[in-house]
């Protein structure tokens, strides 16, 4: 790829795989012999200790970290604001070099600390529960973009020192977008993500979210064996169709076809089942459901719907969720459900939007 081409999006190295960042050192005229040794510096300047800036990469030549700046520029995302939850939960609102906004938020748990990271500014799928799915899509992140919500996490989180427990041990793709759409950029991110000599997260610990795109699941299990998640939400095509519009393009028995075909090793695939009340908690609901998953390993995650301003949809009761829970349990599939994490911060599942989007919402509103 040549390297003046990505110039327009101040990634600077950012998201440039080992091939591309050894050709951007060839063209700034660093010899051969040098060139493994210079981009294996690079790299790791910037996935194994956070660098904001060339000017940090204090082992490079003055003349190469000058050259870099005109060949790459490089303008890094920033943190417009963070709000840190009564849980623990932290969410960032991080503008992009082109004054766009997305949302990423940080889960720490007990035994593992996720981050749930964006892959487009808005979303396509309108998926009538979820606030994100209100916006519109602008556009879709850059692999630099989705790499360095990473390294910022790992910038408040101070989570560099390889010394230390990690702050930082899972990511999740679930955030604002459709991961599959953005396929190319999310595979070079997550190849940096997953990279040992990178920000080393095994894959083991990435978890791919996605609400149907089937051709390209076959492509991530070739290219990336993450963990898989399917936002499924239903147990018929009609409802889903509704509930989960991408579904009139591939339907569920579709979309369970290529959920068998994943290379899963052995790890059971994630359906993710947001509990809307009287709309898909019945007890026939859960039947469905263990209809639908026979055949492969599977866990069915249980959301608590998360209200968020406007919606229509309420959340099935506890009893009502735990009821289902037992349904699916019995049949030998194991069905948590998951805590709602950040609600104070509109930071749960389904609740993300940009606060600039909600303020112009507001301010229109207030002006109509």
């Amino acid at each position: 790829m040549p390297a003046l081409s990505r110039s327009a999006s101040l990634d600077g190295p950012v998201g440039l795989d080992r091939p591309s960042l050894t050709q951007v050192l060839t063209e700034a005229g660093v010899p051969e012999r040098q060139q493994r040794m210079r981009t294996s510096q690079i790299w790791g300047w910037l996935y194994k200790r956070g660098a904001p800036s060339y000017d940090a990469m204090t082992d490079l030549p003055a003349s190469l970290r000058d050259a870099l700046a005109v060949m790459l520029p490089w303008q890094r995302p920033v943190v417009s604001s963070l709000q840190n939850s009564a849980d623990g939960t932290i969410k960032w609102l991080v503008r992009l070099a082109d004054g766009r906004e997305v949302e990423m938020v940080y889960i720490p748990e007990e035994d593992r600390a996720a981050l749930c990271i964006s892959t487009q500014v808005g979303c396509t799928l309108a998926c009538t529960f979820c606030h994100t799915g209100t916006m519109k899509l602008v556009r879709n992140l850059t692999a630099g973009e989705i790499v360095e919500q990473v390294r910022l996490a790992k910038d408040t989180l101070a989570d560099w020192d390889d010394r230390a427990p990690r702050k930082l041990t899972n990511i999740v793709v679930m955030g604002m977008g459709e991961p599959l759409f953005n396929y190319e950029n999310l595979r070079a991110a997550l190849r940096i993500a997953m990279d040992g000599e990178g920000i080393g997260i095994s894959r083991r610990r990435v978890t791919l979210s996605t609400s149907g795109v089937v051709p390209r699941i076959a492509e991530a299990g070739a290219d990336l064996r993450s963990r898989l998640a399917i936002s499924l939400h239903a147990v018929t095509d009609d409802l889903r169709d509704d509930l989960v519009p991408i579904n009139r393009k591939w339907p569920i028995a579709e979309l369970l076809a290529a959920c068998r075909a994943y290379p899963h090793d052995g790890r059971a695939i994630t359906f993710e089942y947001v509990m809307l009340a009287g709309v898909n908690d019945s007890d026939a609901d859960a039947r469905a459901l263990v209809g639908l998953l026979k055949g492969f390993p599977a866990k069915v995650n249980l959301i608590p719907f998360n209200p968020w301003p406007g919606s229509s949809y309420q959340c099935s009761s506890w009893r009502r969720i735990e009821a289902f829970a037992q349904i699916l349990e019995r049949a030998g599939h194991a069905s948590p459900v998951r805590t709602p994490r950040g609600r104070d911060i509109l930071a749960a599942c389904g609740q993300l939007k940009t606060a600039s989007e909600r303020t112009r919402k507001t301010v229109a509103a207030g002006a109509a």
